[in-house]
């Protein structure tokens, strides 16, 4: 599979052969489903909680006799039923994450670099460089038509270029090792460096 590299000025820089293992497979909906499902368990915090009947501040004395109320049998006042008592089987403090297998988290993102070369909305580019200039890396980002982007670089990502980039709306870097299912498919158009193509391969192989 052959794709256009491009600066980050628009010009074209030659061409690069795409592995068919990485971005020729027949994106598969359940496979990218659970890979996200998985990251994104993962990624909740589970600090919620509530109070049982035995955490609430109340008394523990029998709020009336047992017998010849005509009311129904009440011990104390924590119980659920009553106002300002305790929750039965509320939420605690949990983790929500759960297994999946290194070798399904590799083909979710085989998956996933497939959805987006077949969606068309893979961008090769030669470097992720930069002057450390916000309004020309806009101002080039602009041109280039990216809105909704997603830059992956090599083994790191260039100071300049992060730096420049930080405060540009809706442009996101990340090193190859961070590359992931979800940020992937969050974003309508995914820019890889060269560099970030040969890590990538070496680390999905």
């Amino acid at each position: 599979m052959k794709l256009d590299v491009i600066k980050l000025d628009g010009a074209k820089a030659g061409s690069v052969d795409l592995d068919e293992a990485l971005f020729g497979l027949e994106p598969r909906a359940d496979i990218l489903h659970r890979v996200v499902r998985w990251q994104r368990n993962n990624a909740q915090q589970g600090t919620h909680k509530v109070k049982t009947r035995s955490e609430v501040d109340y008394s523990t004395k029998k709020i009336y006799r047992q017998k010849g109320t005509g009311g129904a049998r009440h011990g104390a006042r924590s119980a659920p039923i009553f106002r300002g008592g305790g929750v039965y089987k509320g939420p605690v403090v949990r983790s929500h994450g759960h297994e999946l297998t290194k070798k399904f988290r590799k083909l979710g993102l085989r998956h996933a670099l497939s959805a987006k070369a077949k969606a068309g909305e893979l961008v090769i580019i030669e470097d992720a460089t930069s002057e450390g200039k916000t309004a020309a890396l806009a101002k080039q980002i602009s041109n280039l038509g990216w809105k909704r982007a997603l830059v992956i670089d090599g083994a790191s990502v260039n100071e300049n270029f992060a730096q420049a980039a930080r405060n540009i709306e809706g442009l996101d870097i990340l090193p190859t090792m961070g590359a992931n299912v979800y940020d992937i498919l969050k974003r309508d158009t995914l820019v890889i460096t060269k560099a970030g193509i040969e890590a990538l391969e070496a680390r999905l192989k």
